[in-house]
């Protein structure tokens, strides 16, 4: 009996009989500070923590102590102090056991910290076996990612936000990049091209700035595409397209460039810009989902516009072919004539459609929903697929 009880107990134990690649992947789900507290468990536990692929540390600034602005907060309500934390890392990194495949550095601060941070990219910069790169920071001014990152030649995906980004001239990009992410990034358009020449890989791009700062022309749309030949994903928010023309909706129907793989297309705009995103979404032609975001000052435009000449949008784009568009989303709608007649050339000229979903702004009245709901209905060209599912939603506080 004796013997039983004590077979039982050492059962007990059976995440330790797990094979090491699996309690490697568990403890990647852990927060770094409770990963590395493992090694006191046992002899055996020890080192696991040393060969965790995937490394995320992820901090924001004390908010109850702003006087101590040398003071982050962990998970768990911890309080470290900055510096003791950085040289964390570094010790972390000096402990590795294998290659790192994923690192995310997640700071939000008050303190400048900008050379420590230099160094624990000069020393990832060492490892080309990193293949997912996720860098976010906010501190006082805009952190320039440093020479030494752009060694990092194994990557695969890339996400950088509020950082300055200045590519050297004599780099090759990153040959192997599929994903890539760039959120509030302080980058000129012609070095932001340049960069994505030199990512030939690249399926899923993302670009998101503030409103004001990512004004594309024609010219520079035509130059986007080109740096994207096998995009697959392609994601812009708070986009703002200026018309090239003298007049307004000058904008050619079809730019002389096309993304033929793209499946996907996220625009973040204000619908004043009608014309431009109709350009963008008819160089698209085996686009599987368009998304429209409406941009956040978009109702105070709209409201100082007397839509008296709308462009007549069914006439012009009547050529237009979406045979494969299978979604199509709106979040922020307001009902204006613009919105309402975008809804209606996309359903009839979408033959396989089989979602729509429109959320509403919380600026639109139950009245003018249920009005819209009519417009729809009484369409002046029937829906090109039958099989439509259609929703509206409000915005859930």
């Amino acid at each position: 009996m004796k013997g039983k009880g004590k077979s039982k107990g050492k059962s007990r134990d059976r995440i330790s009989t797990l094979p090491q690649d699996t309690i490697e992947k568990i403890l990647t789900h852990m927060p770094i500070r409770d990963a590395v507290r493992t090694s006191i468990l046992s002899r055996k536990w020890r080192y696991y923590w040393t060969s965790m692929p995937k490394l995320v540390f992820d901090v924001n600034v004390n908010r109850d102590a702003m006087v101590t602005s040398s003071m982050v907060v962990l998970s768990g309500d911890e309080e470290v102090d900055i510096y003791k934390f950085v040289n964390a890392i570094f010790h972390i990194l000096l402990l590795r056991r294998a290659p790192i495949l994923e690192f995310s550095f997640l700071l939000v601060i008050e303190t400048e910290i900008y050379s420590e941070i230099d160094q624990i990219i000069l020393h990832l910069s060492k490892d080309n076996n990193i293949k997912k790169f996720v860098f976010k920071i906010l501190g006082i001014d805009n952190y320039l990612i440093p020479r030494s990152f752009f060694s990092l030649q194994g990557l695969e995906h890339l996400d950088l936000s509020y950082c300055s980004f200045q590519f050297p001239l004599m780099n090759k990009g990153f040959s192997r990049l599929k994903s890539l992410r760039f959120c509030e990034v302080d980058i000129t358009h012609t070095m932001l091209f340049r960069f994505l020449t030199n990512c030939p890989l690249l399926e899923e791009f993302t670009w998101a700035r503030d409103y004001r700062n990512t004004v594309l022309t024609e010219c520079d749309l035509v130059k986007l595409f080109k740096c994207l030949p096998l995009v697959q994903v392609l994601k812009i928010h708070k986009l703002y397209i200026k018309d090239l023309g003298a007049g307004s909706y000058s904008m050619p129907h079809k730019l002389p460039i096309s993304l033929p793989h793209l499946r996907i297309l996220v625009l973040g705009v204000c619908f004043l810009e009608l014309s431009p995103v109709l350009c963008v979404i008819n160089s698209s032609p085996n686009v599987e989902k368009i998304k429209v975001e409406m941009c956040w000052d978009h109702y105070r435009q709209c409201s100082l516009q007397t839509f008296n000449n709308l462009p007549d949008i069914q006439e012009d784009y009547s050529g237009l072919n979406l045979d494969h568009l299978k979604e199509l989303e709106i979040t922020n709608f307001h009902n204006h004539g613009l919105e309402m007649e975008f809804v209606k050339l996309i359903m009839g000229k979408s033959p396989v459609l089989k979602k729509a979903r429109i959320k509403l702004n919380s600026h639109v009245s139950v009245d003018e929903e249920v009005k819209m709901l009519r417009g729809l209905l009484h369409m002046p060209l029937p829906r090109a697929s039958p099989a439509v599912s259609f929703t509206i939603e409000r915005r859930k506080y």
